[in-house]
């Protein structure tokens, strides 16, 4: 499989050196300004039947992303296309099919129906901070991991709470579905789940919950966001893995998944697409992680 996969220069992307202008995430159309070579002919890479030679004909793929996690997946009321690194990946791959980012059709998912979206082929991939488990590796397709974070917590810059011991018999939120309220309540906080990360960071910033819990890159966002109410505290307590999803009838997809991440780490693709999203927040590059096999 032929992959001809090149990204204009960065230096027109609009991102300040951190996410101080967070709360306008997305709205700067920085992704916008990154251009991506496509396969030429790239149908013809593929065999006959496979959901990648299809998605190639048909000239149009559906990714599922969220819309609500600046650095992340992020799309404002008046944007036209989500910015943040999980698009970044999705425009990797489409590239790989001979997609531009016009036939990309991005469809907004939460954490709740990543798996019915998959099953029900409402989207094609789903790049939507979406950890790899055993359990969901049980119904979907999880290839990857394309990156690796773990989990922390969001409270306010007045709070007593500085790790996640002081939240036991506590409140904490995070979004509905997601792996993060498991892991908050087995240390012995009082889950509170939410359809978004929005709802849960308003209900942080009321008081209504002690804090908010999921991976340390997204909370970091939203605390640039309110600088002066918001702090993420804590060492990590968790491991997230991120991977991208797809249908689990179609585990072909799996090793052209994989081939192109492996180009894009090999390439500085990913490099330079981390750098310009999620790494703005953060004060160095990490080493790409390792690829799991597939089945």
């Amino acid at each position: 499989m032929r992959l001809t996969r090149t990204w204009a220069a960065l230096t027109g992307v609009v991102l300040t050196a951190t996410l101080a202008a967070c709360g306008n995430a997305g709205s700067d159309g920085a992704d916008e300004d990154v251009d991506v070579d496509v396969a030429e002919d790239a149908a013809e890479q593929f065999d006959e039947g496979t959901a990648m030679r299809r998605i190639a004909e048909d000239g149009t793929i559906r990714i599922g992303v969220k819309f609500d996690q600046p650095g992340i997946g992020f799309k404002g009321a008046t944007d036209d296309q989500p910015s943040g690194f999980d698009p970044q990946i999705g425009r990797i791959l489409a590239a790989s099919l001979g997609l531009e980012n016009e036939d990309i059709e991005w469809v907004e998912t939460i954490s709740s129906n990543r798996e019915p979206f998959l099953q029900e082929g409402e989207v094609d991939l789903v790049i939507a901070s979406y950890s790899i488990t055993d359990e969901r590796r049980e119904v979907v397709g999880q290839a990857g991991p394309y990156y690796v974070t773990g989990q922390q917590l969001l409270v306010p810059t007045d709070s007593d709470i500085t790790d996640v011991a002081d939240v036991q018999g506590q409140e904490v939120c995070s979004v509905t579905g997601s792996t993060s309220l498991d892991n908050a309540e087995a240390e012995g906080a009082v889950p509170r789940g939410f359809d978004t990360y929005s709802e849960c960071v308003d209900q942080v910033l009321d008081g209504t919950v002690a804090a908010m819990t999921t991976d340390g890159a997204i909370l970091l966002g939203y605390a640039a966001e309110n600088p002066d109410e918001l702090q993420v505290v804590g060492e990590p307590f968790s491991e997230e893995r991120y991977g991208i999803g797809y249908s689990i009838e179609s585990p072909e997809m799996c090793g052209w998944i994989n081939d192109t991440l492996t180009a894009a780490f090999d390439d500085g693709t990913w490099g330079e697409a981390f750098d310009n999203t999620l790494g703005v927040s953060l004060d160095e590059t990490p080493e790409p992680p390792t690829l799991d096999e597939c089945a």
